[in-house]
């Protein structure tokens, strides 16, 4: 039986005259990997804040068992500014001590690229205070994911990262035996890491089993029995329901809940888009051209970006844009709008953007845009229209797409100075649909949105007609809001991926297998013959896959051993492979010293 780390016992906390929570209890046990979904500014932090005891209850109690090793990753860290990389990460273990370890490397390879911290000007060694917040949060994730923990609590894990290092995340934390509890925002995420999942709803914790899809049948499932929600929330739940079952990409958990219900709820739900249909209309609005790119070329300063291009954005082309960092995602995005705001006049170093006569763009960029503090949420929308089109005989006033956004009636007077980072970010989504554009491109979208809200934007995208770029870090909105998938791999190169995003992740493991590992480079080093230096890289290779494949099956030869504790016959057998796997990892990561020397 799991044994019992965390339990929260009709814990209660209010701020001002709102009760955040009221009465919840809850427990966490070995194993568990929960994940937490609510609206934004309806408990979650403060209830894992609480968990791991950051944060006091106003009345009831959290108790954690006796020696508990918590790790907990906050949205703020507390790394030393005075500190290097070196310091905070790995501490005082000396270089062959924690390059000998596949975990460590694991982990530095996996957040930042490689053992030498590309991006960071000296490596390890580089002072933490200047940096930016999303290099020290991936720090203070490094520093957690290192040490040994038994529970981890993550708030936003997957701020900051790109798809790659999101994958990677992924995959690190479903082979570790800590117990996880996590608030992400991030559906993919949640569908491949959890096995649990906690809703913050109105003061109550509602719990479900399985991950984000399981989640979303039981929620849909619930609300049907129940029959009292409105049916707006009930029909994005089942419409959302509808795509997950009807084969969305990249779906790799397997489902828990009964396939024949799940048939059953979402029997008479249409497909999310009526893409023909929206291609049509999308014509009519923007013509034949939206964008002709012909021999491009595209600079950020000195470095070119992307070189020679030929593309074409099409009328109702639904396009997600992926790629590496500084590999010109943004930089693209930046070209075409500046031709389209000078129509056709400002052209990019090289080649020639042709831009429809009929463009009307919108772009959502990663900065939000600055509006009048006193000005009020349904004034600053009605600022730029009192109603919007919609397409097909859809029509909404700023009030109604207001609430659709989660700007309830009163909260539609809040002066814009008192919204939240969220709320402002819904609020520029807003204006910008309200100015009834035929073309969108959206810039990290997702940042600040919860999951509710991303939801009803995916639904008001699923018919809206016209052509649309989008760069996000969320998996899950790029696969559904999209049609088809496009890379930068930074090597100036603009590629289509027919098998969408799992076919970026193989392209980029490829190469990193084909890189040259980055170890750092002694004079001894450099006197080997060349030929004994490829050999020996090739095996340094080699033997990471082989030590990652070895944490694998300790992983679950430990749950194995868990899970027939009573079985002292089996638990004997299994023990017994635990151990020479420990011994073939001794060997290997002997071996692994041996030649990084040579390297």
């Amino acid at each position: 039986m799991a044994v019992n780390l965390v339990n929260v016992e009709a814990v209660s906390k209010v701020y001002g005259t709102r009760a955040l929570l009221d009465g919840v209890s809850l427990g966490v046990s070995e194993g568990d990997r929960i994940g937490v979904v609510g609206r934004n500014g309806d408990g979650k932090t403060t209830l894992i804040r609480m968990l791991a005891k950051l944060e006091e209850a106003d009345s009831g109690r959290v108790t954690h068992s006796g020696g508990l090793r918590l790790g907990v990753l906050t949205q703020h860290d507390s790394l030393d500014p005075r500190a290097t990389v070196r310091h905070e990460v790995i501490g005082d273990l000396a270089d062959h001590e924690w390059a000998g370890s596949a975990k460590i490397r694991d982990v530095l390879t996996g957040l930042f690229g490689s053992l030498d911290l590309p991006g960071f000007e000296h490596g390890l060694d580089t002072v933490i205070g200047p940096l930016s917040g999303g290099e020290r949060r991936r720090i203070a994730l490094a520093k957690l994911l290192i040490a040994e923990q038994d529970l981890i609590v993550l708030d936003e894990p997957t701020n900051h990262l790109d798809v790659e290092g999101i994958a990677w995340l992924a995959g690190h934390l479903r082979a570790r035996r800590s117990a996880l509890v996590c608030v992400t925002h991030d559906r993919w995420f949640l569908d491949q890491v959890c096995t649990r999942m906690w809703d913050v709803q109105r003061g109550a914790v509602h719990e479900y089993e399985g991950g984000y899809s399981d989640y979303v049948f039981a929620r849909a499932e619930r609300e049907r029995i129940a029959a009292t929600e409105e049916a707006k929330r009930q029909n994005l739940v089942r419409k959302e329901l509808a795509w997950l079952r009807r084969g969305a990409p990249a779906r790799t958990s397997k489902p828990r809940f009964r396939i024949e219900a799940a048939n059953e709820l979402i029997a008479d739900v249409p497909p999310p888009r009526d893409t023909s249909e929206l291609m049509k209309f999308a014509g009519a609005r923007l013509g034949k051209t939206v964008f002709d790119l012909e021999d491009v070329t595209v600079h950020a300063g000195p470095k070119v970006l992307l070189r020679h291009l030929t593309w074409q954005l099409g009328p109702g082309d639904r396009v997600g844009l992926v790629g590496v960092n500084g590999a010109g995602k943004t930089s693209l995005l930046r070209a075409l709008a500046e031709a389209a705001r000078t129509q056709g006049e400002k052209q990019p170093a090289a080649g020639r953007i042709t831009v429809g006569k009929t463009v009307r763009l919108a772009y959502l960029s990663q900065e939000v845009g600055e509006l009048a503090p006193e000005l009020r949420v349904l004034e600053a929308v009605q600022q730029v229209r009192d109603r919007v089109d919609l397409g097909k005989g859809r029509e909404m006033t700023a009030g109604q797409l207001c609430e659709q956004f989660g700007f309830a009636k009163e909260k539609q007077w809040t002066p814009v100075g008192d919204l939240s980072g969220g709320e402002r970010r819904r609020l520029q989504l807003l204006r910008l649909l309200m100015d009834e554009p035929n073309v969108l491109f959206l810039d990290e979208p997702t940042n600040d949105l919860d999951i509710e809200t991303l939801t009803q934007l995916e639904d008001l995208l699923d018919g809206w007609p016209g052509s649309m770029i989008v760069i996000s870090h969320d998996r899950f909105f790029v696969e559904r809001t999209t049609d088809r998938v496009y890379a930068l791999l930074g090597d100036a190169t603009l590629r289509m991926l027919p098998r969408g995003i799992d076919e970026y992740l193989e392209r980029r493991e490829r190469a990193r297998e084909a890189a040259v590992p980055a170890q750092p480079a002694s004079p001894e080093s450099r006197e080997k013959p060349a030929g004994d230096t490829r050999a020996a890289k090739k095996e340094l290779q080699r033997i990471e896959r082989q030590l990652d494949k070895i944490s694998e099956k300790e992983s679950k030869l430990h749950a194995q051993i868990a899970e027939n504790a009573t079985d002292f016959e089996k638990v004997a057998k299994l023990d017994a492979e635990l151990r020479a796997l420990s011994g073939d990892r001794e060997e290997l990561e002997l071996r692994w010293l041996e030649l990084a020397e040579t390297v």
